[in-house]
């Protein structure tokens, strides 16, 4: 006899199940999404110890027939492929007909189901049927999961804390939540109900919900198109950064994805917004034609292929970076904690207009700052070529410097507040947009050296930098080899800080050998000007004039954008007249 043969169904379908099922929140995804292919307008999802012990979807979608509902629990049975052409045009959340079949196999499964007509009751237990009849005609689908891993103990031992497994499926919803603001998403764990969204349709009423006023005050809307690609969402403000990139929430074709490409492009359009190992709250929407879309790669489906990947980093990077850079403002020092309920068609209107409204009238006097916002919209008006107006609202303040605090923090005042100034993320500002712009520049001037810099290296270092001279020659660095494993420097370009020559030589050089696997002509001069505009800047506990001061501040306020170092650490900070009389409880409100 042969050793060959064909396995169980239900053993396949349990060795199905080690891919589709890893821990509960695989189930309520693959249950939530079913109730989303059946366009239900309010999903309810019931847990028991995060899962553990109970899972139940209730959904008020088309429901089935008792043809279909048995049928449902057959492998690779769907109603969401019928060609294969279909493969290349799935805008379903679901299509291989795998979850019901896999997760009944290793879990008790009791299914009721409805499509106003005919009903069924359907109870699973490891794959095997143990009751079918009919039940109430209440249109929809009420699902629940019992008995987790039960035949499977290996994967059983896998399965977390009740706090890990809640936190999963909690964080899996807001993420549904937020790819189907229209539908009302209700999650409750031990009979608390721990996530409620209105089903509004309003994208912001949603962020506001799920992460709060705090945020929702500080996301930034955009909007654009290319010839393949349409994008829309929220970004937050850099003040608003998180320790981990589980907010960077992305969709195509409202299906919850994760890309490193697209968090790639998130991530380089915050370059210089933000200090490395923050990521932004970000809620990006891609609609795409299908064809561009391979959700085919991984059982969870929340990887996918993109064709033309490029255009969309293009796209994402450039509206993102334009979206920040047309809407930095001054951050307050103090947020306002209290607020009022806000009603579902007035909530965009109340919350963009928020900062807005903190914002006093701008008072002109001799120093003459410029930052503002467009008073027209609180949303830049995404075009092919946007113009972009920014830094209104510092210029158009008026700054009278009155003092240091601790060798760090410059006080200025005016009629509107006080506002305290990092000096060194100031001048690390003012000296990164002073070396980019040098950087960019393909006229190059050079100066010689009176006394050549000589730099001595190991011997791959050596042997990398002679490969990748010509950088530096380009940069306008006359350099020549000095004998072994050493090269000699006899003039560099202007920018250059006087007296700084040695430092900046060496620190470019040491980025060029960094850099030498994956050499990006933007990102390593992004590189040199935040290397060296942070070596080269006034330190903090360094006690500076008030002519110094006045100086600096009037070089801040050229720079393209003042609001921030290019480590995204804020270089500014504003108490209002209001936050003071707060602090100081001359209003109590």
């Amino acid at each position: 006899m042969g050793k060959i043969h064909v396995m169980s169904e239900n053993l396949a379908n349990k060795i199905a199940a080690g891919e589709v099922v890893e821990k509960c929140s695989s189930i309520v995804k693959e249950l939530v999404e079913n109730s989303i292919d059946a366009s239900s307008n309010n999903i309810i999802i019931h847990l028991i110890k995060g899962g553990l012990e109970s899972i139940n979807v209730i959904d008020d979608g088309c429901g089935m027939d008792s043809s279909d509902a048995k049928l449902a629990f057959g492998r690779h049975a769907t109603s969401k492929l019928i060609r294969d052409d279909d493969l290349f045009f799935i805008d379903t959340m679901g299509f291989r007909g795998e979850a019901l079949p896999s997760i009944a196999s290793v879990a008790e499964v009791i299914l009721k189901t409805s499509d106003g007509i005919s009903s069924s009751y359907i109870h699973i237990k490891g794959g095997e049927l143990i009751e079918e009849s009919s039940c109430e005609l209440r249109k929809g689908t009420d699902i629940t999961v019992t008995n987790l891993f039960y035949n499977t103990p290996a994967r059983l031992k896998y399965l977390k804390s009740e706090n890990t497994e809640n936190y999963n499926c909690v964080n899996l919803i807001e993420k549904l939540a937020l790819a189907y603001p229209s539908i009302k998403f209700t999650l409750t764990n031990n009979g608390k109900v721990i996530l409620k969204t209105s089903g509004s349709a309003n994208l912001l009423k949603t962020i506001h919900e799920i992460y709060g006023l705090n945020i929702s005050n500080k996301m930034l809307e955009f909007q654009a198109s290319n010839n393949d690609f349409d994008i829309y969402g929220f970004i937050c403000k850099p003040e608003i950064l998180k320790s981990n990139r589980n907010d960077i929430n992305t969709f195509v074709n409202d299906r919850v994805i994760k890309n490193m490409d697209i968090n790639r492009a998130i991530n380089d359009a915050y370059y210089t917004y933000k200090p490395e190992g923050k990521y932004p709250v970000v809620i990006l929407k891609i609609n795409a034609d299908p064809t561009l879309v391979d959700v085919n790669i991984h059982p969870t489906k929340q990887d996918i292929k993109l064709s033309k990947m490029n255009d969309l980093y293009d796209l994402i990077y450039t509206t993102l970076k334009d979206t920040l850079y047309s809407n930095l403002l001054i951050p307050s020092a103090l947020k306002n904690e209290t607020v009022n309920i806000i009603k579902d068609d007035v909530i965009k209107n109340i919350v963009s207009n928020m900062v807005k409204k903190s914002e006093e009238k701008p008072i002109q006097t001799e120093l003459d700052f410029k930052i503002e916002s467009n008073p027209e919209t609180n949303s830049p008006e995404l075009k092919s070529s946007p113009e972009i107006i920014i830094n209104k609202e510092l210029k158009s303040l008026v700054l009278n410097p009155i003092g240091l605090a601790h060798g760090t923090y410059i006080i200025a005042e005016n009629e509107a507040g006080i506002y305290l100034i990092d000096q060194h993320a100031a001048q690390e500002r003012i000296n990164y947009e002073r070396y980019m712009k040098a950087l960019r520049n393909r006229t190059v001037t050079t100066t010689n050296l009176l006394i050549p810099i000589t730099v001595e290296l190991s011997t791959s270092e050596y042997l990398i930098l002679k490969d990748n001279l010509k950088v530096l020659t380009d940069m306008g660095f006359i350099a020549e080899e000095f004998g072994v494993n050493t090269i000699k420097i006899l003039g560099h370009p202007t920018w250059i800080l006087e007296g700084k020559e040695e430092e900046s030589v060496r620190k470019i050089i040491d980025l060029v050998i960094i850099n030498k696997d994956k050499f990006d002509p933007i990102k390593f001069n992004e590189n040199i000007a935040i290397t060296l505009a942070c070596k080269m800047s006034i330190k903090a506990n360094m006690h500076i004039s008030m002519e110094a001061i006045r100086e600096l501040l009037n070089e801040l306020v050229l720079c393209d954008n003042p609001y921030n170092c290019p480590h995204g650490r804020p270089t500014i900070i504003k108490f209002s007249i209001y936050d003071l009389e707060r602090m100081f409880k001359r209003v109590m409100n």
